[in-house]
């Protein structure tokens, strides 16, 4: 059957990607920030899965304020690099994988929860700039893709409750997939940062490594913490953290299985006006 083998979770600030872009990943600025991945890449390569589930953010690039799903998931065989105002990243086109994301959709479905199926988007730097943090510069990325884009960008959104729940529900649909997979499920955004009105530059370094303590230790709990805890303790865009809850909720502990292993930490301010947070979680070999 197919399993979740690990969870990564990594902010998605668009100033990384471009970094990566123009060549100044060694550049003093950014350097600190870079190497702090080196550990994940190498990681990667060690454990590429099958497919990734990438939960992340649309910023206004396939979905407008027209039409916002709460939650969308990707069933396309692949997915273009968008063109968010300065032309597409240089990165390889994203493979997706039809047969496991079809069937994402129809158990997490018969469990009640609505996602929206999306047979064609592009997919923005909230999907691309993770995968260069994990994957470097291929020429193409190791692995097939599914999206599951989170509306955390027009109130209201969705409850850090209802993510961790709706990763429960992934879990169980990937368990039921009828293939041997290896999956990982990845949860970005974040961490702490505004991106306008008085407090646009807020970094909140205590809340930050608070939350990344709890998601590893007490996920349930964090599940807990209502929207106006985020967007006071961690800014008004800090209310992307609620999509970690998504892949945290996928891992074995919270579902009957053992705790993950730790495998790697980091966290770093600044990174453009963001701070950027990374975890690698795996779970115990069945």
């Amino acid at each position: 059957m197919a399993r979740i083998s690990a969870s990564v979770f990594t902010s998605h600030v668009p100033a990384i990607g471009a970094a990566i872009d123009m060549d100044k990943t060694h550049e003093p600025y950014w350097q600190p920030l870079f190497e702090g991945y080196a550990f994940s890449k190498t990681w990667m390569k060690q454990h590429t899965p099958d497919v990734v589930i990438l939960v992340f953010n649309d910023h206004a690039t396939a979905f407008s304020l027209d039409m916002i799903p709460t939650f969308a998931i990707g069933t396309a065989a692949q997915y273009t690099p968008a063109d968010e105002g300065w032309g597409p990243r240089p990165v390889p086109v994203v493979q997706g994988h039809p047969e496991l994301a079809a069937h994402i959709a129809q158990s997490v479905i018969q469990q009640d929860f609505d996602l929206t199926i999306v047979n064609k988007m592009d997919v923005d730097h909230g999907l691309t700039v993770p995968l260069s943090l994990m994957c470097g510069q291929p020429s193409a990325w190791p692995c097939p893709v599914i999206p599951l884009a989170v509306n955390v960008v027009q109130y209201p959104v969705p409850s850090g409750q209802r993510c961790f729940n709706l990763g429960k529900a992934i879990a169980k649909a990937v368990s039921s997939f009828d293939g041997k997979l290896n999956v990982h499920i990845w949860g970005t955004g974040g961490m702490s940062h505004q991106l306008q009105g008085p407090r646009a530059g807020l970094i909140n370094r205590q809340f930050d490594n608070a939350f990344l303590d709890k998601l590893i230790a007490d996920p349930a709990g964090l599940a807990q913490m209502p929207h106006i805890d985020y967007v006071r303790e961690a800014g008004s865009e800090g209310i992307e953290l609620v999509m970690w809850l998504i892949a945290r909720g996928a891992m074995a502990d919270v579902n009957g299985g053992a705790a993950p292993e730790v495998k790697h930490r980091f966290y770093h301010v600044p990174a453009s006006n963001t701070a950027v947070g990374h975890l690698i979680l795996e779970n115990s070999a069945q």
